[in-house]
């Protein structure tokens, strides 16, 4: 990551902070006087992956109040596009994602999420903003009514991207299916953002390289033979065999993994059997995978697939009774282009501050679907930044034995919206602005 640091730097001398550009003035009054009061609305009612028809709505109705915007609903499935058009020039693209989570919210904020939903699966559950889509969308929001009021500053096409489902890593490439690329202006560049909790609110960070580990989401369907649990002679035990395979899957981490590639298998989840003393005759179980290429990535899947094979094989289960592999949804690694990277990361520092444009870590194998916007075959340039979430005094009560700063996902997960929003849209008005400059080309 030496690299990382070292060309953070150097954008830092290059473009030294100047002064804080008029819009953003701008941006912290149109938040002060209506964008935290849609916040507070969003926040306080969540929707599930691809169930987002109330947030979609309202997003839409907002972009249409935005003077040039056209919108188009239910882009592969609820997702929403604006299109606000200024004469020639490339095209870029702001995405923002609009789903919640299946968590029941314990963050003490008085505008918490009581809402419970049904999701695609089928099962209910409370719903929460866990992982501040809410300010992601307000974000957007905000960048809209700023580039449409800046009409004099740019010229070419922006793409107001609503995206549904980033936490089931299926709502770009719905959106993809849906003719978003040919339906609507295909983008020359594509850009978004996501909330920080570990960031300081107010700092921003971009990796010139990977900023987002890919993901898959792995069913296995572990087939039994049902017994009494005082006679496991007479059965097959699909708690037994699905418990080795377990454990045997971290063998491919620690065994078959090149070790200075990074790959992660997750077990979430586990289930089998209704009674203490019946044999079931299926477990269940649901696995996260993550790597940071697509060798490592293949590797693993296929790992998977062969070790379950094996160990249907070790208990003597019959051809037709083999544990089932299933990819439900996935979606590659995270990669900003690196040219262009270090272009805004230039431009972020002479609008926030070379103090506030943070060098990039990769700290965790979080994903992201933003990949399917920016797979190589569509030639669009991506980039993608983090933005700080939490005040300093909450990261000095930590330090000082209160409580930590939550994770994302988490029930007690909160960020300072106002910092995210407007550090956000600001830090994304200057990236668009850079990009559609008078007389540009992609």
């Amino acid at each position: 990551m030496r690299h990382l640091f070292l060309a953070a730097a150097l954008a830092s001398v290059a473009h030294p902070a100047l002064a804080e550009p008029d819009y953003a003035a701008a941006i912290r009054s149109d938040y002060d006087t209506s964008l935290a009061t849609i916040w507070d609305d969003f926040h306080r009612h969540p929707e599930l992956s691809f169930k987002e028809t109330r947030t979609a709505a309202k997003m839409a109705a907002a972009l249409r109040a935005i003077p040039g915007v056209q919108v188009t609903e239910k882009v592969g499935g609820t997702g929403v596009v604006g299109v606000l058009k200024n004469g020639n020039g490339p095209v870029v693209l702001v995405r923002a994602d609009m789903d919640g989570l299946p968590v029941a919210e314990k963050s003490g904020l008085p505008n918490a999420s009581t809402d419970r939903q049904v999701g695609v699966d089928g099962v209910e559950a409370p719903v929460m903003h866990a992982c501040g889509h809410d300010t992601h969308i307000v974000g957007l929001l905000a960048t809209a009514r700023r580039l449409a009021a800046m009409k004099d500053r740019w010229a070419g096409t922006v793409l107001f991207i609503v995206q549904p489902a980033e936490e089931r890593v299926g709502g770009a490439s719905a959106m993809l299916k849906d003719g978003l690329y040919t339906r609507f202006p295909k983008p020359d560049y594509a850009l978004a953002y996501h909330s920080n909790s570990e960031g300081l609110a107010g700092t921003v960070s971009a990796s010139e390289d990977i900023q987002y580990s890919s993901s898959d989401s792995v069913d296995i369907v572990v087939p039994g033979i049902g017994a009494h649990g005082a006679s496991p002679q007479a059965g097959k035990d699909p708690v037994y065999m699905a418990s080795q395979l377990v454990i045997a899957l971290q063998g491919l981490i620690s065994r078959e993994r090149q070790p200075l590639r990074p790959g992660v298998i997750t077990v979430g989840s586990f289930h089998s059997g209704l009674k203490h003393n019946i044999i079931s005759d299926e477990a269940k179980l649901q696995v996260t995978v993550r790597a940071n290429d697509e060798a490592t990535r293949a590797q693993l899947l296929a790992g998977i697939r062969r070790v379950a094979q094996g160990i249907g094989e070790l208990n003597g289960m019959p051809a037709d009774r083999m544990p089932v592999v299933t990819v439900i949804e996935g979606t590659p690694t995270t990669i900003n282009d690196a040219a262009l990277a270090r272009r805004l990361n230039g431009v972020m520092a002479t609008t926030l501050g070379a103090d506030k444009v943070i060098p990039f870590q990769q700290k965790g194998m979080g994903a992201e679907d933003f990949a399917a916007f920016i797979e190589p075959k569509y030639g669009v340039k991506g980039y993608y930044f983090a933005v700080g979430g939490t005040q300093q005094a909450a990261f000095d009560a930590a330090a000082r034995g209160g409580p930590p700063v939550p994770s994302h996902h988490s029930p007690l997960f909160k960020v300072d919206p106002r910092a995210v929003v407007t550090t956000g849209a600001t830090a994304m008005t200057a990236a668009v602005l850079d990009l559609l400059k008078p007389g540009a080309t992609a």
